[in-house]
């Protein structure tokens, strides 16, 4: 595989909610394990932002938020970018919005609170993803 290639299969983590608390408890975790975090935003707005600049392959997004559900976001990150990973996370517990998010497009969903070792195992379950991807789109 080439450098180039093996650079797209690596994981770069985009941490998505509108707790500052719960962000930077993911990105800390993230970051203990070595796992690479290249941005991290309290709003759909700024993700989408950070999709466009950013090299994330792999999106750790909330649900609920104040400007925009974490499934319309999950939608645009599934559109513009094919390939690309994302992991809901909710404290909500509805079966139909579990459902609703892997429909628009998430690999996994983390039910709030989550221990490390679960957002770890879901993380480590997308980088397995990525590395067996043909269809990643930059």
């Amino acid at each position: 595989m080439a450098a180039n290639d093996q650079a797209k299969r690596d994981i770069h983590v985009v941490v998505v909610d509108d707790s500052e608390f719960t962000r930077r408890s993911v990105v800390d975790t993230l970051e203990a394990a070595g796992i690479s975090v290249v941005g991290e935003a309290d709003s759909a707005e700024k993700a989408v932002q950070l999709l466009r600049a950013t090299n994330g392959n792999c999106y750790i997004v909330d649900i609920v938020m104040p400007d925009s559900s974490g499934i319309d976001l999950a939608k645009v990150i599934a559109d513009e970018k094919k390939g690309h990973l994302i992991i809901l996370m909710s404290s909500l517990k509805a079966e139909n919005i579990i459902i609703e998010g892997i429909t628009a497009g998430a690999s996994d969903f983390l039910q709030k609170p989550f221990s490390k070792e679960e957002l770890l195992t879901s993380v480590m379950k997308a980088k397995k993803e990525l590395e067996n991807s043909d269809d990643l789109s930059l």
